[in-house]
């Protein structure tokens, strides 16, 4: 099976990866072309445009870093909609609104091509060893035969109806993200601040109802101030914007996430934005304890 990949940032890189290692020939374009590199070196072809790569190909993957990047692929020169047509399809599985995915289906459709949303739960290491959690949504039958390489990229994946409803569910999911991210950040500083090791806070929040991966994961690194990046701040700020805006559109209160959303744009004016959205911690330590 032969499959074009467009943009190879942390996580497409990672998995463009998983499907050369899976036996897929893999045609991949990126905006600054050298980050192509290392993954030709593991067998993949290069396209000089998107159009190039879905001409060449019949299933078409994107993973991009916003909305406005989502929408350059498809419509500028040279992007997808120049070589989409019947019996191709295109999935597009960057984290954007409901409102983007439905303007690139619509535009895919009257092309004569199939569309798939498919953004995806996990961040670097997921990628990285296959267990992505990943969110379908449009054309049915380009979802079942995306299967074979969906199950190359993630532990499980769902299909949950129309358009939209795979950017949703994303948006949802990384809104609790964030917030419970701002909140784990409070945590340890209050710990260390009132005198408590924040290891055993660690310890004892692994042993409760609460345990989970990201504690897990990012804990130890937070404690370290190591805050390399698996999903960078910047685009945490960026789902938060779209979640809270999803929100207004359906007049739901969202207090506990917009302030998680201030949090993060506080972090970024910080010059944190490139690194781990684990860094909105730093935004907690700043405020420092009067004497």
């Amino acid at each position: 099976m032969e499959v074009g990949f467009l943009g190879l940032g942390i996580m497409g890189k990672a998995m463009s990866m998983n499907l050369l290692k899976n036996g897929f020939k893999v045609t991949v374009w990126n905006r600054t072309l050298s980050k192509c590199d290392e993954v030709v070196a593991h067998g993949a072809s290069v396209g000089e445009t998107p159009a190039e790569v879905v001409k060449k190909c019949n299933i078409t993957i994107a993973i991009l870093s916003d909305p406005a990047a989502a929408l350059s692929v498809v419509f500028d020169k040279d992007g997808v909609l120049d070589q989409i047509c019947s019996g191709k399809g295109y999935i597009d599985m960057s984290t954007v609104d409901p409102e983007t995915s439905c303007k690139i289906s619509e535009a895919i459709a009257l092309k004569g091509g199939h569309f798939l949303e498919a953004p995806v739960s996990g961040s670097k290491q997921p990628a990285e060893t296959g267990q992505l959690v990943i969110l379908a949504a449009g054309d049915k039958a380009l979802y079942e035969e995306a299967v074979p390489a969906f199950d190359v990229l993630g532990k499980k994946s769902f299909f949950l109806g129309p358009v939209g409803n795979g950017a949703k569910m994303k948006l949802v999911v990384n809104m609790i993200m964030g917030s419970v991210m701002n909140a784990f950040s409070e945590g340890l500083t209050l710990a260390k601040r009132s005198g408590l090791n924040p290891h055993s806070l660690l310890d004892v929040l692994d042993l409760g109802g609460i345990a989970n991966p990201m504690f897990r994961g990012k804990g130890p690194e937070m404690v370290k101030d190591n805050y390399s990046p698996a999903f960078p701040l910047k685009h945490q700020q960026k789902d938060m914007r779209l979640a809270l805006a999803l929100g207004d559109q359906n007049a739901v209160s969202m207090p506990v996430a917009a302030a998680a959303n201030e949090a993060f744009k506080k972090a970024r004016s910080m010059g944190l934005g490139d690194l781990d959205f684990s860094a909105v911690y730093e935004t907690v330590k700043l405020l420092k304890h009067s004497s």
